[in-house]
């Protein structure tokens, strides 16, 4: 029996390739960056060709880090960047435009006239959704209706849509040679396309954006040992290896973290900030601007649901500070430029560059900061940008406990800026609860892996999945409640200032 799981996770800012051992543990990574393309305010873009050569990459690298073979591979999963839009002919594999990305602000003219029809509370009712710029649907619409030829190639059959994982599935089982076109129920539950009740395309909602059912993947449970195909290309995989596992990644991340029970919920730090409440079986509909969603489905058994809270801008935001601002050299600098000040200085930065999302789905959104005075400096930007993703999440926190009624006693977190203690004690400092990091901080590949794993039969089920979480570091609340609450107070003042300010038409 082969030793590992591997799992292919692409994400908005790179690709990675990961390998875990039966107790979970990483066994190899390779990861490399593709690039952001911004051709103008609000539009971001990514190359789908460079996205499926990364990915080709990463897993060779991975592989060869180890020298393992693709025979000591059980399973592959697949977890990605939701909401994130390929369409391609699959005659060729060539997209016909650029992937357009999940922080992509281009259709907001869709979004509001879906709302002013009357269409949006439809879609929010079968798909648990707001029309908004963060969702696949408008996007397609886009691409029909504004790339020369798409629109005849879809109703002639010669046009795909997928989310990224679908486009990895089909360049990793032969592309253009019989690549299997396929998606999960996490990542078609985040297209405003699926009804969540009957987990399939809905007629009425592609009517909505004139999407032909044709376009669309296959809808399947997230861990199948049928439904995803064998991993066959010559390279970098020369043996094949079945395909199990796809999740979403912020689906992924909620099963790497074992939140298998209603009521357990855990926050990614990525490129932005999502934090998932599984509500079980139950279909809870957010009435505080949460999204309801598909957690994940294994096999055969029923669909189990949660409530997210999608935060666009966080992680990104340290990355704004280098690139754009060059604040800081590197994400790890943040942290010790954030530490040479007390507090923020009075200074409060909400960076809404593609509007807020939840809870308050705010397109006309646009960042700013606020409080500034002759004493601040780069230390006290560098200290509210990190402030600004606790916030954030508190917003997000707050939302949840009103639309579920869970308190949350403990806050599991993961993701890239769970390396950034000083951000890690503000979000327990924050939120007034302790805040618990695992031993396997990158859990969104480690979900997919236990996905494609269970799949397998390489584990046996959640239970054993839940013998190899193990916490590495809890940071708890230092703040006292006045200085809590007065820093709130004043970040909604901030949030307030951001409003009204793009042009939505």
């Amino acid at each position: 029996m082969a030793d590992f799981v591997g799992a292919v996770d692409q994400g908005t800012t790179s690709t990675r390739f990961m390998i875990f051992d039966h107790a979970g543990n990483e066994v190899a990574k390779h990861q490399l960056e593709h690039a952001q393309i911004l051709p103008r305010s609000g539009w971001v873009e990514h190359d789908p060709v460079e996205i499926w050569e990364r990915t080709n990459s990463v897993i060779q690298n991975a592989l060869r880090h180890k020298n393992l073979a693709a025979e000591d591979l059980a399973a592959i999963g697949i977890t990605n960047q939701r909401e994130t839009t390929v369409v391609w002919d699959p005659r060729n594999g060539r997209p016909y435009y650029n992937a357009i990305v999940w922080q992509d602000t281009r259709t907001d003219s869709i979004a509001a006239a879906l709302e002013r029809s009357g269409q949006g509370d439809v879609i929010r009712r079968k798909a648990g959704l707001p029309p908004a710029t963060y969702f696949s649907g408008g996007k397609i619409q886009w691409i029909l209706e504004n790339v020369d030829g798409v629109r005849e190639a879809a109703e002639q059959g010669h046009a795909l849509f997928g989310n990224t994982d679908a486009w990895v599935l089909w360049n990793l089982t032969g592309g253009p040679d019989g690549g299997i076109h396929a998606t999960d129920v996490t990542n078609a539950s985040r297209t405003m396309l699926m009804d969540l009740e009957t987990l399939d395309w809905d007629d009425e909602l592609l009517g909505f954006f004139g999407v032909p059912r044709a376009m669309l993947p296959s809808i399947n449970p997230s861990s199948d040992r049928e439904a995803y195909g064998t991993a066959r290309t010559s390279r970098p995989l020369r043996a094949p290896i079945p395909v199990t596992g796809v999740l979403g990644d912020q689906q992924a991340a909620t099963v790497g973290q074992v939140c298998y029970a209603p009521g357990e919920a855990k926050n990614t730090y990525g490129t932005g900030n999502f934090l998932v409440l599984n509500t079980g079986t139950e279909l809870v509909r957010s009435q505080h601007g949460l999204l309801t969603t598909v957690a994940y489905r294994f096999g055969g058994d029923p669909a189990v649901y949660a409530l997210e809270g999608s935060i666009a801008v966080t992680g990104s935001a340290v990355q704004w500070l280098r690139d754009q601002m060059k604040v800081i050299k590197d994400a790890a600098e943040s942290e010790t430029l954030a530490r040479t000040v007390e507090d923020n200085g009075g200074m409060y930065f909400v960076p809404a560059f593609s509007g807020l999302f939840a809870p308050y789905w705010r397109s006309d959104a646009r960042g700013a900061i606020v409080g500034l005075a002759r004493y601040n400096s780069n230390a006290h930007l560098a200290r509210a940008t990190l402030e600004a993703i606790c916030y954030q999440s508190r917003d997000v926190v707050e939302a949840m406990e009103q639309d579920s009624g869970v308190h949350l006693d403990v806050l599991k977190v993961d993701g890239g800026v769970t390396a950034n203690d000083l951000c890690m004690q503000i979000q327990a400092d924050v939120l007034g609860v302790p805040v618990s990091r695992p031993v396997v901080a990158e859990t969104t590949a480690l979900g997919a892996s236990y996905a494609a794993g269970l799949a397998t039969g390489f584990w046996q089920d959640t239970d054993e999945l839940r013998t190899h979480w193990q916490e590495s570091r809890r940071w708890e609340p230092e703040w006292s409640e006045d200085r809590r609450q007065q820093g709130y107070a004043d970040w909604k003042k901030a949030v307030e200032r951001t409003l009204d300010w793009a042009k939505v038409e």
